[in-house]
């Protein structure tokens, strides 16, 4: 995929602030600390389009970046790390549930999970919930080049494993470091966003 433009185009909380015109979206999901905006940033080719953190849980919103004029890869807020109160986090979670369930124009997911540890219950819990609601889903395990090389089969194995994951659902290891795994994961979304 070569990502000639790539903009945010708004960050919503409520289904009438989404982008209209129909096109094709991909959400990304996983904890707050995960490598959310460097797999975002690393796969259009751009140092800081989506703004990374060392606080994490910075996104409390629904991002939309429109790619290429054709679909939205939409950040949602990460789970599981951010400092805020539970009325906060309640919110978030409706947020996001009227979003996963109600959203058309949604083709697919990306569960991104650190592959130097195994899959959280958020994880485990992010993952059924897209299998239940029948959302297309592929899991991404970030820090690849944190992993030694020897070592990446057994983690692999263990997310698998943790997350119960069903058989066709593709598993790419991934580094916003290195770019491992970035080809692999722009074909495996190829199919969400070719309208």
């Amino acid at each position: 995929m070569n990502v000639k433009k790539a903009e945010l185009v708004t960050s919503a909380v409520k289904p009438e602030q989404y982008p209209d015109g129909g096109r094709p979206e991909v959400a990304l999901a996983g904890r707050s600390n995960v490598g959310k905006s460097s797999f975002i940033n690393k796969m259009i080719n751009r140092k800081n389009l989506a703004r990374t953190s060392s606080k994490p849980g910075k996104t409390q919103t629904l991002n939309f970046y429109l790619i290429n004029d054709s679909f939205y890869f939409v950040d949602v807020p990460g789970y599981g790390f951010a400092r805020v109160s539970k009325q906060e986090r309640q919110k978030w979670g409706k947020m996001m549930e009227t979003y996963f369930t109600t959203r058309e124009a949604l083709k697919g997911a990306v569960l991104l999970v650190d592959l130097r540890h195994p899959p959280t219950k958020d994880d485990v819990m992010m993952y059924e919930f897209l299998k239940h609601y029948e959302i297309p889903v592929i899991v991404i395990a970030t820090k690849a080049d944190k992993v030694p090389r020897g070592k990446h089969q057994k983690h692999a194995k263990i997310v698998r494993e943790t997350l119960r994951m069903a058989d066709g659902d593709p598993l790419i290891l991934f580094s916003a470091e290195t770019g491992q795994g970035k080809d692999e994961a722009w074909a495996a979304l190829l199919p969400f966003v070719a309208s």
